[in-house]
């Protein structure tokens, strides 16, 4: 395979090219599948390439779930699906979505999964033990580094919203601003980082915007999770470049527009409706 482009200049590309911001969350969920791929051998890639094929010109990048594939023992499947997108929509970066954070050489051996076995084009990783369990992934130069921050789920304030205090600063930082605040800065060794920032949180995304400029945000919870998209349009957006800074995830409200044989058709037209609403908020 040829050697791919650096993930921001992919982003870059996409947002111009593709003149979307939509990203579609590859989960795929068997229970949930028309009749024609129930208990069928190859289903899940079936499914996902059905997916893939239908939407990859409306979107900015493709986010496969590890989660969906190994629960079913479809890693290989995954692998598949990410080769079948880099032959045939080599314009759409993969970014892995598997929350990695561990440390040392563990950590190792996950970034060699995501960037060597699965080829991904970036991975989203877990924080909260500190840069140790971010460093090895940066030993892949070309790839991007999605770092969790500001999560949508109800739960994420139980520790991303406390307070940290500094001796002799009278600065009130919150634990995501001091991530996002290490993300843009230290951490970000080759330029390759980004940040998860939920849209059920469009005035947090406006705070770790003014931290981190023009750093890619990764933004899952519009469509099923409830996100609004004009109030996360206008939090995330970079000053002067609407239309970038930003991945803006759905998964569900488009994957499952439809549970007959009609799913991927279904699939495209909720994807259409998602990325034009992405646009007229712009």
């Amino acid at each position: 395979m040829k050697t791919r482009p650096l993930f921001t200049e992919q982003l870059n590309a996409a947002w111009s090219s593709q003149d979307s911001m939509l990203c579609v969350g590859l989960d795929p969920d068997p229970k949930q599948f028309p009749a024609s791929l129930k208990g069928k051998g190859g289903a899940i890639l079936a499914f996902c390439r059905e997916i893939v094929d239908a939407t990859a010109d409306l979107v900015c990048a493709f986010k496969p779930q590890i989660a969906y594939f190994a629960s079913q023992g479809a890693e290989d499947q995954l692998e598949q699906l990410i080769d079948h997108i880099h032959r045939q929509h080599p314009q759409v970066p993969v970014i892995l979505d598997s929350k990695r954070g561990d440390i040392g050489s563990t950590a190792q051996q996950y970034a060699i999964e995501a960037f060597e076995r699965y080829q991904a084009d970036a991975v989203t990783v877990n924080p909260y033990m500190g840069f140790d369990s971010i460093e090895p992934y940066l030993k892949y130069t070309d790839k991007g580094v999605i770092v969790l921050c500001r999560t949508s789920n109800p739960g994420g304030s139980d520790l991303q919203f406390l307070e940290i205090n500094e001796a002799h600063s009278a600065e009130r930082e919150l634990l995501y601003q001091r991530v996002a605040r290490l993300a843009a800065s230290k951490w970000n060794k080759t330029g390759q980082l980004g940040l998860v920032v939920g849209a059920t949180f469009p005035e947090e995304i406006a705070q770790v915007r003014n931290i981190v400029g023009d750093m890619p945000l990764l933004i899952p919870g519009i469509g099923a999770q409830g996100g609004d998209i004009p109030a996360t349009v206008k939090a995330g957006t970079v000053t002067g470049k609407p239309g970038t800074g930003m991945i803006i995830n759905s998964s569900r409200a488009i994957l499952y527009a439809s549970k007959e044989s009609n799913f991927a058709d279904a699939a495209r037209k909720a994807a259409i409706a998602t990325r034009d609403a992405l646009r007229a908020a712009k």
